[in-house]
C-alpha cells in the first residue's frame, strides 16, 4: 500500500499506473480478497484505512514538513498497522535521494517506527540502504516499470538485486518460512530464475485490471516524443550522481509533481548507463533522457552534465546495504 510521488521522490502508485489499465484505487475488501487469491495486491492507500493519514500526507509538502520523523514515522507504521500486517520490514533509504540526509537521522527514524511496532505488538525491522545515487539505472514512472519487469527476467542492476533480495530475505524470516538469511536469498534468487516471480507479477497486473500484454512487450508502456543520449566530455571516474538533483530534474521533465492536483507525464525520466565509481571514456553515453517537451529536453541536457560529477582520480564504491536495525 503506497502513495504517490511527494516532493522530488517518485510514488510507487504512479509508476504502477504506467501500466495500462491498472486499478490502484481498490476498497479493502477487493484489497484482502487479492491477496488471499493470489497473495500480493498493490494499491494506493485507502481513505477508511487510515483517514488522517491521506490528508497529514498531503498536508507535509505544503507546510514544509516532509522531512518531519514524528510525520513520516506515523504515516508509515499507521498503514501498516490499520492493514493487519503483523511483522513489519522497512526499507529505510539514506542520503542524497532521502528524506534522511545521513545516518544519525535514519537511526532516529528507524528507532522511533520500532518503537511503534512494539507499542502495537508488532515485529519490526529496518533496512538502511544507500541513496546518495538513484538505485538501479532508470528514474521515471513507466522507465522504473519497464525496469522492475527486466529484474523479474532475470536482467538485475546489482544495487537493486541487493536491496530487493535484503528486504526479501528478512520478509522470510519474519514470516517464519526461513531463518537463515543466507539460504533466503539463495531462494529469492532462484524464484526469479526459476521465472516464478515473474508469473506472480503477471498474475497481480492481470488481477487488478492491467493489461498483461503491455508487460509481455513493454514497448506498450508510455514512451516519450524524445529519447537523447548524454556524451561523456573527458575520461576519468563517475564521482557523484546526486540522487535529489536527479529526482528534481526528472520532475522538471514532467514525472512529478509540484501540487498535488498536478497531472503527471509517466513516459518522461532518465536512464543511466554507468553507475559512481565505474570508470568512464571521452564521447562513451552516460545516460539517456527521455522528454516529451523540447524546451524541456533542452534544460534537462544542460542539467544533467552538472549532476552526473566526473574525478580524475579513481573512485570508492559505497556500500548498498547500511545497517539493518531491530
Amino acid at each position: 500500500m503506497s502513495g504517490r510521488g511527494l516532493g522530488f521522490t517518485g510514488g510507487t502508485i504512479d509508476k504502477l499506473e504506467a501500466i495500462p489499465g491498472y486499478r490502484t484505487e481498490i476498497g479493502i475488501k477487493e484489497f484482502i480478497k487479492n491477496v488471499e487469491e493470489i497473495g500480493i495486491s498493490l494499491i494506493s492507500q485507502t481513505l477508511n484505512l487510515a483517514p488522517a493519514d491521506k490528508k497529514l500526507y498531503a498536508l507535509r509538502d505544503s507546510i514544509a514538513c516532509v522531512e518531519s520523523i514524528p510525520l513520516i514515522a506515523s504515516s508509515i507504521m499507521s498503514k501498516k498497522i490499520a492493514s493487519g500486517a503483523q511483522k513489519i520490514v522497512l526499507d529505510v533509504t539514506v542520503g542524497k535521494g532521502a528524506f534522511m540526509q545521513n545516518l544519525t537521522e535514519a537511526r532516529k527514524l528507524s528507532n522511533t517506527m520500532i518503537q511503534i511496532g512494539k507499542l502495537a505488538n508488532r515485529e519490526t525491522i529496518c533496512v538502511l540502504t544507500n541513496m546518495n545515487e538513484p538505485l538501479g539505472y532508470a528514474v521515471g514512472n513507466s522507465l522504473e516499470v519497464k525496469e522492475a519487469v527486466k529484474f523479474l527476467k532475470g536482467e538485475m542492476p546489482e544495487d537493486l538485486k541487493q536491496v530487493v533480495i535484503e528486504l526479501g530475505s528478512y520478509m522470510i524470516k519474519l514470516a517464519g518460512k526461513g531463518e537463515n538469511l543466507e539460504e533466503n536469498r539463495n531462494n529469492l534468487l532462484t524464484q526469479i530464475k526459476n521465472g516464478k516471480a515473474y508469473e506472480k507479477f503477471l498474475q497481480l497486473v492481470k488481477q487488478q485490471g492491467g493489461d498483461i500484454t503491455a508487460i509481455e512487450d513493454l514497448e506498450k508502456l508510455p514512451k516519450a516524443k524524445y529519447r537523447e543520449p548524454v556524451f561523456c566530455e573527458e575520461e576519468g571516474y563517475i564521482q557523484e550522481i546526486n540522487s535529489k538533483e536527479v529526482g528534481k530534474l526528472v520532475g522538471m521533465l514532467g514525472a512529478g509533481r509540484e501540487k498535488k492536483e498536478d497531472k503527471i507525464d509517466l513516459a518522461v525520466g532518465i536512464v543511466f548507463h554507468k553507475k559512481v565509481a565505474e570508470k568512464v571514456q571521452k564521447k562513451e553515453i552516460l545516460a539517456y533522457i527521455h522528454a516529451n517537451h523540447e524546451e524541456k529536453l533542452k534544460e534537462a541536457r544542460e542539467k544533467i552534465k552538472e549532476i552526473i560529477k566526473i574525478s580524475k582520480s579513481p573512485v570508492q564504491k559505497e556500500a548498498v546495504i547500511l545497517e539493518v536495525r531491530k
